[in-house]
């Protein structure tokens, strides 16, 4: 065992394994995460342009590549269905990129979608363990699901620009400083 776990509990060490050799590179990459989710809750409606501008970006690579597969593959019985393929992956990244705002629109009417699905089955989970005591926390979860899922859908499409992106930003920060705090806290524990 390493001078650096020696100075863990076993259970830290099992917890914290190669981390606590580099807790600095969580905390690194949670302050990088940080200023990225910042960047993105200010700047929402350009990342909503760059993530789908992304996303169109690799269909039409992947689409291209999946052609190149297929014409070299002669003889192949899925060659035609394997070509179908390519051509719906380059479709929908010439698609994106042409119509970046539809292509918003139909990725934030998705999310809406998944919040609310999901808003609901947490609901029937919640309502499935009334008897232990931390059924509240699923039943909240389930409440600002739906209500977040609702609030998108009511300002459909019009929010398409920036939710999209307010939501990574929104993931990134949380990651961010999740990662952060999870770096201080093996850089403490081997103190």
């Amino acid at each position: 065992m390493s001078l650096i776990t020696s100075q863990l509990t076993d259970t830290q060490a099992k917890i914290l394994g190669a981390v606590a050799h580099r807790p600095g590179t969580l905390i690194w990459m949670g302050l990088l995460m940080i200023i990225l989710g910042a960047i993105g809750v200010f700047a929402e409606a350009f990342f909503s342009i760059a993530s789908i501008s992304l996303m169109g970006g690799f269909a039409l690579a992947g689409g291209i590549m999946q052609a190149l597969h297929a014409l070299q593959a002669k003889g192949w019985k899925s060659v035609t269905i394997q070509m179908l393929f390519a051509l719906i992956y380059v479709a929908i990244g010439v698609i994106v990129w042409v119509a970046p705002a539809a292509a918003l629109e139909g990725v934030t009417l998705y999310m809406a979608t998944l919040f609310m699905a999901t808003g609901v089955l947490r609901l029937i989970t919640a309502f499935q363990h009334t008897e232990f005591s931390g059924w509240f926390m699923p039943l909240l979860s389930a409440a600002l699901s739906i209500l977040l899922g609702g609030l998108i859908l009511a300002g459909w499409p019009d929010n398409s620009v920036w939710v999209p992106g307010m939501l990574i930003g929104i993931e990134l920060l949380l990651q961010g400083w999740s990662l952060f705090f999870l770096g201080l806290a093996a850089k403490n524990a081997v103190k």
